[in-house]
């Protein structure tokens, strides 16, 4: 399935731009990339620390209940990142459930799962903050980015041409197999 791709130099959030791309009937599945995020948000209303340099990413697309549901895709989602990421930096890498990525208890990536209901179709927006060349302070948990993990500046065009690879066929994927057989592949 081909997803296309929507870059922009700073937005408040790019899964802000996913919904609002959904309610202006616009619903082919779209990677969205931004430079910079200026009100990046996680979990329970977290902020994601979204620093120039990093990679701030939203993919989109219609969810179909009859194979796959929206629990399913947040474990198959981590699944999927975490396998991309350990074949291409380390296999060290750890999901701490349901939506963050660590190398040596140090986060990484964070993905948030979001879903909208827009003329009669369920959406699912997956957003992926990456630090992928900065690692921001944080109080409340230890961070780390790809560049300290293999000591190595990371190229953000190559990450997010891979991200685009792996859900383009995953998004396939999931058409015919099950979600059974898909953890399994990917786990």
């Amino acid at each position: 399935m081909k997803i296309r791709v929507k870059k922009f130099k700073t937005v408040k959030s790019t899964n802000d731009i996913a919904i609002r791309l959904i309610k202006n009937n616009d619903h082919r599945p779209t990677l969205i990339f931004a430079e910079k995020q200026t009100s990046g948000r996680g979990r329970v209303g977290k902020k994601w620390i979204s620093y120039k340099g990093n990679l701030f990413i939203t993919i989109f697309f219609k969810l179909n209940h009859n194979k796959i549901n929206f629990q399913q895709f947040a474990i198959l989602n981590a699944f999927l990142i975490k396998n991309l990421f350990s074949k291409k930096f380390s296999e060290k890498i750890k999901i701490k459930w349901p939506n963050d990525l660590l190398f040596n208890k140090r986060k990484f990536c964070g993905i948030l799962q979001e879903t909208i209901s827009f003329d009669q179709f369920n959406f699912l927006i997956v957003g992926i903050g990456l630090n992928t060349n900065i690692s921001p302070q944080n109080k409340s948990f230890k961070s780390t980015c790809l560049k300290n993990i293999i000591s190595k500046k990371i190229s953000n065009k190559i990450i997010l041409k891979q991200i685009l690879l792996t859900y383009e066929k995953f998004l396939k994927e999931t058409h015919h197999l099950t979600f059974s057989e898909l953890k399994r592949k990917y786990k």
